[in-house]
């Protein structure tokens, strides 16, 4: 990006509504990526924590955001002993 770029500003309107838009196949995670001058691994992680809110939502009872980071961690944790046994 030069200098002379304008910084595009990220908020969680435009996140939701860039993972909203590959939700409806109107363009994949690489693409959306590409077209912004993001990582893949940024959008596929707007989308994840859209998911996971999104489903929270729809909860009787929903757990608080610590509650939700603590299960993102355990899940993650178990990802990469899974990995680390697979490359063993």
């Amino acid at each position: 990006m030069g200098q002379d770029e304008p910084i595009e500003r990220w908020t969680a309107k435009r996140r939701a509504a860039l993972v909203l838009r590959v939700l409806k196949g109107e363009t994949s995670v690489t693409e959306a990526a590409r077209q912004h001058g993001l990582t893949v691994a940024e959008v596929e992680g707007w989308q994840d924590q859209f998911l996971r809110a999104a489903e929270n939502g729809l909860r009787r009872r929903p757990k608080d955001e610590d509650a939700l980071k603590e299960e993102h961690i355990k899940k993650l944790k178990q990802k990469i002993g899974d990995l680390v046994v697979e490359n063993d």
